[in-house]
């Protein structure tokens, strides 16, 4: 056993045992090397990454490549979802040196942190030629290896800080006419999402486009939406027999996935699914939603609330070897065993034939067509195929419990627990179900019981009843949204109370005046090699978007100008610059916060929340919403509520228009 054996980190521990004299990120590892002179062997991964488990079998798991590492080095293990800060610093870093990135990321780096070498994945061969080159190299010429840090330190710092700006004008909504334009250009028409592979489902990307297609009545927009989430519910991507969805599809049709599941991925696409609906009434929406909600409670939910977080792409093959998607693939013989009669029928469904053949005569199950339309072909109604799907799915789901499951990583994360918990809230408002509300209360819970500390910080992780790390903005950001969406789906004012509490804290130890903008980490924490902001819109939207969207719904409710001012901002500073849209769709919803179709709905008397549920069942993304079933002391409310009478107000920039008494036409009114 190496020290990783003393972490709780799933992906840590996994290393416990190779040869390799692995060490956690902490001082004393960062000390040994500096007072030993040792280069730093800095390898980050996560417990669902196939690639990581395959650098780990061939390579870190040999006696030889082991000798190699711990002579001439201090090596180091990470965990990118504990420590999303020094995984970002460093994949700047690659990203320099060789113009891509990815996982598993390997960098050797000067006794002081400053990296001189890295990349992904290497071999075992390449990796202990290379790591021998580096050590002889720091051994004859040190002060070569000290140049090229001092250059790349250099480059990493110019792409992390944020230069201040003056832009003050105001900002026109034509800006976006000519981003969505050459957006549209990437735009798969036949499968949806990106005209490209692998295919990421980038969630936020979808929410904006939705809404900007549903605001300017742009059908051809809305159908790309609609085709995306189709193709993307129909794909193996999907995992149409449990529930959930995979990280990625290797292909072009959403079809062959990299099988780790992660919560994040999954909390964004509840919400962005109910919100399709809510547009739509699509009841396949609604399917994905409960088949994936359904998944969340039944294999990722604690105890406590709490939400694991991820699946690994491996699991245990009939041969008792780790393969990538064992779990979740189907062979001819074994569909025929199980399926009977109706094979034939089935294979239209789920395409048993090339379409949905993977490898090694594995079928990973994917539809390319509607029921409604194999139900016609087959002169039988749509209800009748339905109801076979159904009992399909049961008998493979029941089947697949047999088998080896994917290893599990149970640590806890606040920002991605957040995230579900939202994806919960959206649900519940979507499909009015108490059931999926109690659930993200609960989870709120946990949150303000667990990973929020007395002094005001957030913990970041949460494993065997113990709180560890402190919080990043990313944690705040999603905690802070998470609440605002408990508000609006309960008039809690707790939640709003609490979303601000969480807001000052933020600006006292996160806040860099002098850009505008949130540091990544604490100014609490100690100082990595360069600082890092985040500010571009990935697989989950930058911390700072999401914060500047936090502060744009507070500012309403608080009528709190400050926060207003470092939103619009923010704001001035990103959106001018912006070049390609998918990469900062989070910052583009917020700017479409200061169209003319946004409003703010109050409503005020002992039977609002009947009606706030009402208006959260319908996809209304322009309305900030806001009520009271009392007299209430929060600004947007005050002096609002009058006894025994129903009063809705509309409210556009900072003002309200005279209370009205008619539901009906306060609704209709509320459409863009």
């Amino acid at each position: 056993m190496n020290e990783l054996s003393q972490e709780t980190s799933p992906y840590l521990l996994q290393h416990a045992q190779n040869p390799v004299h692995w060490k956690a990120w902490n001082e004393s590892a960062l000390a040994k090397a500096q007072s030993e002179n040792k280069l730093i062997i800095v390898s980050i991964g996560y417990s669902a990454c196939h690639w990581c488990h395959v650098m780990e079998h061939k390579t870190f798991e040999d006696d030889e490549a082991a000798q190699t590492m711990n002579t001439h080095f201090v090596p180091i293990k990470i965990d990118r979802e504990e420590r999303p800060d020094i995984d970002a610093v460093y994949m700047k870093a690659i990203q320099i040196m060789t113009g891509h990135g990815g996982w598993p990321l390997n960098v050797v780096c000067l006794p002081d942190g400053r990296p001189v070498w890295g990349g992904t994945y290497f071999r075992k061969n390449e990796w202990i030629n290379i790591l021998e080159q580096l050590a002889e190299l720091y051994q004859t010429n040190p002060q070569k290896m000290v140049e090229y840090a001092q250059k790349l330190q250099a480059g990493i710092e110019s792409i992390s800080i944020i230069q201040p700006k003056n832009n003050e004008a105001a900002l026109s909504q034509d800006l976006l006419i000519p981003l969505v334009e050459k957006w549209k250009k990437s735009f798969d028409p036949e499968f949806g999402g990106m005209a490209r592979a692998p295919k990421f489902m980038m969630p936020n990307n979808y929410e904006f486009l939705l809404r900007y297609g549903f605001e300017n009545k742009d059908p051809e927009l809305l159908d790309f939406v609609d085709l995306t989430l189709t193709k993307m519910a129909y794909g193996g991507l999907f995992d149409t027999v449990g529930g959930g969805f995979s990280r990625y599809s290797v292909d072009m049709k959403w079809h062959v996935p990299h099988f780790e599941k992660m919560l994040y991925d999954n909390g964004q696409l509840v919400s962005l699914y109910a919100n399709a609906y809510k547009r739509t009434q699509n009841p396949l929406y609604q399917e994905i939603v409960e088949k994936t909600l359904g998944f969340i409670a039944r294999e990722w939910t604690t105890p406590e609330g709490a939400f694991y977080a991820a699946l690994d792409a491996d699991s245990l093959n009939a041969e008792n070897h780790l393969e990538e998607g064992a779990f979740y693939v189907w062979t001819q013989p074994e569909l025929e065993r199980l399926i009977g009669a109706d094979l034939g029928l089935f294979a239209q469904v789920f395409n048993t034939n090339d379409f949905g053949l993977w490898e090694n005569g594995n079928y990973v199950l994917i539809q390319n067509e509607s029921l409604e339309n194999i139900a016609n072909r087959n002169q039988m109604s749509l209800s009748e195929l339905k109801a076979k799907k159904k009992k399909w799915e049961q008998i493979l789901f029941v089947e697949r419990e047999k088998r080896s499951k994917p290893r599990l990583d149970d640590k806890c994360l606040t920002s991605w627990n957040a995230i579900m918990c939202k994806g919960y809230v959206d649900a519940s408002k979507a499909f009015g179900k108490s059931e999926y509300l109690e659930t993200a209360i609960r989870n709120a819970q946990f949150i303000c019981n667990k990973q929020w500390h007395p002094d005001g910080h957030l913990w970041h992780s949460y494993k065997n009843g113990q709180s560890t790390i402190n919080g990043y903005l990313e944690d705040y950001a999603w905690v802070i949204s998470a609440f605002v969406s408990l508000y609006e789906a309960t008039f809690d004012e707790n939640w709003l109370h609490r979303s601000k509490q969480v807001t000052d804290y933020c600006f006292e130890h996160f806040f860099d005046g002098q850009s505008g903008f949130f540091h990544f980490t604490s100014r609490l924490d100690a100082a990595l090699i360069a600082p890092h902001y985040e500010t571009e819109d990935n697989v989950i939207p930058a911390s700072n978007s999401v914060m500047a969207t936090n502060l744009y719904q507070l500012s309403v409710y608080f009528d709190n100008s400050y926060y207003e001012s470092v939103a619009r901002k923010m704001l001035q500073h990103i959106v001018p610059d912006i070049d390609y849209p998918s990469a900062f769709s989070n910052w583009l919803l917020l700017f479409f916060n200061e169209s003319a179709n946004s409003r703010q709905l109050v409503i005020c008397g002992t039977d609002a929340k009947t009606y706030a549920a009402k208006i959260n069942e319908q996809y209304l993304p322009n309305i900030l919403l806001a009520g009271c079933q009392s007299p209430s002391s929060l600004p947007l409310l005050k002096n609002r509520f009058s006894e025994n009478e129903l009063l809705f107000y509309v409210c556009q920039n900072k003002t309200c228009a005279l209370p009205s008494r008619d539901f009906a036409a306060i609704n209709k009114d509320l459409k863009p």
